[in-house]
């Protein structure tokens, strides 16, 4: 399952991830990892999150960022939360490059029984139908 939290800048999406972030760790039957832009977060969520900062990977495109999911996975089967903020800062702000991103990380869940929760920083009317029914 994935989930998109999609907001201009000040409307509270970072708070929103944290609050699901804090959420998942007490539930979860597994590792939760968030995938940040820059080492922001550090002192924000549980010492229990696996805490990944896509600048220090050189993670900058959409491929990359796909194949750097991936291997997390293929390291760990035990992630059952992934948390990706700012989207767009990590892979460039193009709406095609994220709604794809979106689509291929819906069926990259499903298929690894994971939920995934990513913040894009955009005026939600400016979403696609395609990305509306994930928000």
């Amino acid at each position: 399952m994935i989930h998109v939290i999609m907001g201009l800048k000040g409307s509270g999406k970072t708070k929103k991830l944290i609050d699901s972030i804090h959420q998942a760790v007490e539930q979860a039957s597994g590792d939760v990892v968030c995938i940040e832009y820059g080492k922001k977060l550090t002192y924000d969520v549980n010492y229990r999150v696996r805490l990944v900062d896509s600048k220090e990977y050189g993670i900058c495109s959409l491929d990359m960022l796909k194949g750097f999911l991936s291997g997390l996975h293929a390291g760990n089967f035990d992630i059952t939360h992934v948390y990706i903020d700012n989207l767009y800062k990590t892979i460039g702000s193009n709406p095609a490059n994220g709604e794809a991103f979106v689509v291929w990380c819906a069926e990259f869940a499903k298929i690894n029984n994971m939920e995934i929760t990513v913040s894009i920083s955009d005026d939600p009317a400016n979403a696609s139908e395609v990305m509306k029914q994930y928000l």
